[in-house]
């Protein structure tokens, strides 16, 4: 009897350890990721030597389990998110890390050119079309496009950007099929999509698929980037400030290890992001000096909150736009 009760108890044991590590539920978790330096991921052709160090931070987002999904709620600066708050509506895991390196792409973009900018560097544009981000289910274009997707012409019109595709889209009737010409996985394609109603607008018509501008940026001298598995917009502050560093005579980390994050737009407007607080954390475990916040939005409030309970020596540094930061490592010693 003692061996039949200690195998059912094992059993049971295996289950709920099966359950708890391998059965997903719909929720995310969320923590504080790392802190890395840019050096190895940016290089500029001929670069300029730089003493410190600047980092990008980085949030660590996985699927929940039982486990893990409880383990969390009982940790601080970590977060759990429903599905719903993370992804899109049909969107799987995959679909998501797919945009958001997309996301992070755009961002690097931007990057580029705020950094060319204030350096004074040679640099020009191509648009070569328009980039899928998204599919909406029960639309069109669900069954026909997918997230990568770069679409080059509507009808045998080249689509420059994504203002382009909408006027065109905008110009036509429900029940209209448009020909849609697209790219993936470097082959050219083509789809006849009907325009419908979108299910939470139906005064609006479309293929139901959100887009953003696909650019080439070349040049002079040229930049690498390597930022590999890391999505979102969020590093685009920290990649600016790299580029332009390598980019410029004047070191301006001047042997600091500075920090930070912030998105950004080719006007070099910071902009908010989330999961400011595991960010300062991560940073602070990096042993970090300065660090940059965005400074609207609650960020930069919270981030001096989350640093005072860590009892981090940081400073935290808030920023509203590319030249605030530039500006600031600029009166360092």
């Amino acid at each position: 009897m003692k061996n039949k009760h200690l195998i059912r108890t094992l059993i049971l044991i295996v289950i709920a350890v099966f359950l708890s590590t391998f059965v997903k539920i719909p929720f995310y978790v969320t923590k504080p990721g790392m802190a890395t330096s840019l050096k190895q991921m940016v290089q500029v052709e001929n670069g300029h030597h730089e003493e410190g160090s600047i980092y990008l931070t980085t949030v660590k987002i996985t699927r929940a389990n039982p486990f893990t999904y409880l383990w969390a709620h009982t940790q601080k600066y970590y977060e759990v998110f429903p599905d719903e708050q993370v992804k899109y509506d049909g969107e799987s895991d995959e679909q998501y890390i797919e945009r958001q390196i997309h996301i992070m792409e755009a961002s690097q973009q931007a990057a580029i050119v705020v950094a060319y900018k204030k350096a004074n560097k040679q640099i020009t544009y191509k648009n070569n079309g328009i980039m899928v981000m998204q599919t909406i289910e029960k639309m069109p274009a669900a069954k026909k496009l997918k997230v990568g997707d770069r679409i080059t012409h509507v009808d045998g019109k080249f689509i420059e950007t994504e203002e382009d595709f909408i006027h065109y889209v905008q110009s036509k009737n429900e029940g209209d099929v448009i020909t849609i010409t697209f790219q993936r996985d470097g082959k050219e394609r083509k789809t006849k999509i009907q325009l419908a109603p979108f299910p939470n607008e139906p005064e609006k018509i479309g293929v139901g698929i959100s887009i953003m501008t696909d650019k080439e940026i070349m040049t002079t001298p040229s930049v690498e980037l390597d930022t590999k598995s890391i999505g979102g917009p969020s590093a685009g502050l920290m990649m600016a400030l790299e580029i332009y560093n390598q980019l410029t005579e004047e070191d301006i980390t001047k042997g600091h290890k500075i920090a930070g994050t912030g998105t950004i737009n080719e006007n070099g407007d910071v902009g908010v992001i989330g999961g400011i607080s595991q960010k300062v954390v991560a940073a602070d475990k990096e042993g970090i000096e300065i660090f940059f916040a965005p400074k609207e939005g609650g960020n930069y409030d919270k981030a001096i909150k989350t640093a005072k309970e860590i009892k981090s020596d940081m400073k935290i540094i808030p920023v509203e736009t590319f030249d605030d930061a530039v500006n600031y490592l600029q009166t360092l010693n």
